[in-house]
């Protein structure tokens, strides 16, 4: 097998596990807000927590994705016009995952936490 033949499978396995993590990811929040209504009654009181599992999983998803094109189109076929088509790819999943993060916290990436939102040391995780 070549070293082409490898990189494309990683590529494709990244690419694979990108989709399973955004499926899997979509299963488990929806779920877990068909039991948290089924248990309480209350659809709206849940449904940002909803939200916010989709998102993650989206995000995560989309960064597994990406990983995929980039080893591909740097290790497999280097030519100017696959590393214009990358940069597009990447710039759209970039401003989606910049779209996600603002929408999941109500703040941009660089927006430091205000320190109500960081968690004290010792602090016991919430549940």
């Amino acid at each position: 097998m070549s070293t082409k033949e490898i990189v494309q499978h990683v590529g494709a396995l990244l690419d694979l596990a990108g989709v399973l993590v955004i499926a899997v990811g979509v299963a488990v929040a929806t779920a877990v807000f068909a039991v948290r209504c089924a248990r309480t009654r209350q659809v709206v009181a849940h449904y940002r927590a909803y939200r916010q599992g989709v998102g993650r999983a989206i995000l995560l998803g989309l960064e597994f994705l990406v990983g995929g094109d980039i080893i591909r189109t740097v290790a497999v076929s280097p030519t100017f016009t696959s590393v214009g088509v990358l940069g597009l790819i990447v710039l759209v999943r970039t401003f989606l995952s910049f779209s996600l993060e603002v929408e999941l916290d109500g703040r941009w990436p660089w927006q430091g936490r205000t320190p109500a939102d960081r968690p004290s040391v010792g602090a016991r995780p919430q549940r």
